[in-house]
């Protein structure tokens, strides 16, 4: 893996745990020679993890839209930052960017590019790891909300499956290190099962 999308808040939450676990990721991805692509904000667990990736003389791409840059406070320090039109935009050029996707805790912008990009690997598009960090249980919830759409019918086992879910960085890197893709000998056609 050459880059991983991190999609996170804009905001720091409520627990230092969150900005931790930001802080080491960064610093685990740096250290693995692995380039962080971000939404390109200078606040919250956004900021810090690039932050720590450019502290641990890693590669770090940002991706703002335009409308964006200032709210979110561009990260114009950046040496690769990427100013687009739109939040289409900046989600396809994450996506293109990005050998797989890690979520760590966040806000409605989150968890909605998040599950965007769950479904485009659900539907083919990609054949990228796709990872919840579920840090201090934050995810439990929805990933309770995910078990409960396959128990009523709506979600496939097999979709379910997309979403990696580890409380642990190395134990997520190592999965997605160990990843392999919808329809290969050990993976799922995650259309069609």
């Amino acid at each position: 893996m050459k880059r991983i999308c991190v999609f996170c808040g804009s905001n720091a939450g409520v627990k230092p745990v969150y900005l931790k676990a930001a802080r080491e990721l960064g610093s685990e991805l740096a250290g693995r020679g692995i380039g962080l692509v971000y939404g390109g904000a200078t606040i919250g667990l956004m900021g810090e993890i690039a932050r720590a990736v450019i502290a641990g003389g890693g590669e770090v791409t940002g991706v703002i839209p335009r409308s964006m840059a200032t709210r979110e406070i561009a990260f114009r320090a950046l040496a690769d930052l990427r100013i687009v039109s739109s939040m289409h935009e900046r989600k396809a050029a994450m996506a293109d960017l990005a050998d797989g996707f890690i979520a760590l805790p966040g806000g409605l912008g989150t968890l909605e590019e998040f599950c965007e990009i769950v479904t485009w690997g659900q539907l083919g598009i990609h054949r990228k790891p796709c990872g919840l960090l579920n840090i201090e249980n934050y995810y439990a919830k929805l990933l309770a909300f995910l078990d409960h759409g396959v128990e009523e019918g709506f979600i496939k086992p097999a979709h379910r499956r997309l979403t990696i879910v580890e409380s642990q960085i190395p134990a997520l890197l190592r999965r997605f290190e160990d990843f392999k893709p919808a329809g290969t000998s050990q993976g799922l056609d995650p259309v069609n099962r």
